[in-house]
Formats: C-alpha cells, structure tokens, sequence
C-alpha cells in the first residue's frame, strides 16, 4: 500500500458508481446488484488500487535530502522540480538578495557546443534563501553542497550583486545595464556578475536572466562544471594547462571555472582557495553569517 506522499488514489474516496463499475469488469462483465456489490467490494478496491498505482505512481514523492553529495559521470541528474523538493529550510544571511532569490530564470539556447547538452537544462526555476538555491543547485548538477557553498562564498561571498572582472572593454562587449563607467569604474564595465560570477563574454545568452535571478546564475555555473566534470572539454587538452584533462575530476574542473586552464597555476590557487573555505566551512562563521556588502 501506497503511504504519505504517495502519488496513488485511495480506493475508500472513489464513488460506489466507479467500484461497480470496476466490479463488473473484474466479474467478466456481468451486472453487479447491491448484494454482489457488497460481497465483492474488496476485490473491486483491489483491481481499482492495482490499476491507479503502476510502480513508477506510488514511488513516495520525493521529501528532503539529508545533504546532496557528488554523482558520478554519466549519472541520471535530478529535474529542478525534483530537487526543488528535495531542499531542506534554511535562514537568509543576505537579505540584500531578496529580489534575485524570489525571481525564476528561463530557458535558452547556448551559444557554443560543447556544453550545450547541460546548457539546455539551465532554466533557474526555483526560489528560496540563499542557502536553499545552492542546495538546490547542488542537488541539480550532482555536486556536493558544501563545494558549492565554498566555491560561491570565494566568487562573491554569496552576493548576488557582486560585480567583477572589471576592464576598459569594448562598449558591445559590456553586460547589459552595465555601460562603461555607469557603476563608479570611468572608462570601466564589469565582465563577471552574480553570485557565481557567470561572464558575460561566455554566457551571452543568459543575460540579462543571470544577473536578475540567484537561481539562473548558479544554474549555469554548474551547467558548465557539470560540462567539465562529464569530459565534454576536450579543448583543454589544446590549451596551455599542468596535467592531462579527464572526466570525474571535481577539483580541476572548479579550478577551470576561474582560469579556464586545467591545473595552472591560477587555477591551483583558486582551487586551494576554495577548499581552505570548504575545510574552515566559512559559511557557518558569524562574520561570514552578518557581513554585508
């Protein structure tokens, strides 16, 4: 028998009319008086049962997860409904992000290849705390929770509005509503926005949904790692970088997401940046829990 969250109907809630009529076929058909009905409403509640309750419909539905840990390549990723409810209650600590954490992002089509296939499943489609969109993020990319809070606390300190990678870029090459010198840098326009630090030189087509949802941001962060952690990045095997490039590496391809290099220099100091986060579990200091930007 199905039990709570179960997706099956309860037999007890359907009307006499429906158990006759479930009755009659499980008899072969023949007409079913209120005497017969009575004797056979069991059965009629076991066939109605086992017809509305395939295996797949009365599967619990799924409740929240103790703490969301690294899939392997070529795993089945969870849906961002599936992970939606699967996240557990958590405090605000930036409330500054309160607008971008209550906005959905959307669908959009990649601008390059080789993430595409994850690229695709970016769609931002969640909101809640801070600490719930990277619960759910996790969750959704198959990477472990507390890599991303450590990861997305040395980007931006889990600043939504955090802006970076600031140069005297081109006019068309600066992120919508952000002109050279309309945020205080003259001459200046940041390339790199959010809580991720998602640029705009190489995720175009989710502007400006990155910038005004926490979800979408972080959703294509992953994406992109997820890219990287399957081995879809080839190309950095073309490219200056420190050791061979290969599929499962959690760490190199974090270390990619800053310096687009495999196991460089930059991208070991990044790495070993965002682990003496992780071990210090900066997230849970109250210096980290109370500051603002």
């Amino acid at each position: 028998m199905p039990g709570d969250g179960a997706t099956c109907h309860d037999p007890d809630m359907e009307t006499t009319a429906r158990l006759r009529a479930w009755t009659r076929r499980a008899l072969g058909g023949r007409r079913v008086g209120t005497r017969h009905f009575s004797r056979n409403l069991g059965l009629a509640s076991a066939v109605l049962l086992m017809a509305q309750c395939a295996p797949q419909q009365c599967a619990p539905a799924p409740g929240p997860s103790a703490h969301f840990g690294t899939l392997p390549p070529g795993s089945a990723l969870p849906s961002s409904a599936d992970c939606a409810a699967r996240v557990r209650p958590a405090a605000e600590n930036r409330p500054g992000n309160a607008a971008a954490n209550g906005t959905r992002g959307y669908s959009y089509a990649p601008s390059y290849d080789w993430a595409a296939a994850e690229l695709r499943r970016v769609d931002g489609a969640f909101t809640g705390t801070t600490d719930q969109i990277l619960q759910w993020v996790a969750c959704k990319w198959g990477i472990d929770e507390d890599i991303v809070r450590a990861q997305i606390a040395k980007e931006s300190y889990w600043n939504q509005g955090n802006l970076g990678d600031w140069w005297s870029y081109p006019a068309d090459q600066c992120p919508p509503g952000h002109p050279l010198g309309a945020d205080g840098r003259p001459g200046q326009c940041p390339q790199s926005i959010g809580m991720g630090q998602v640029r705009f030189s190489t995720g175009d087509g989710a502007f400006p949904g990155v910038e005004r949802s926490s979800a979408m941001n972080v959703d294509v962060t992953y994406a992109i790692w997820r890219a990287c952690y399957e081995g879809h990045e080839g190309w950095l095997n073309h490219v200056e970088r420190g050791r061979q490039y290969g599929a499962g590496d959690v760490w190199g391809c974090v270390g990619r997401w800053f310096s687009g290099r495999w196991y460089t220099q930059a991208a070991n100091e990044y790495i070993a940046a965002v682990q003496d986060y992780l071990n210090r579990r900066i997230w849970t200091d109250g210096g980290f829990i109370n500051w603002r930007p």
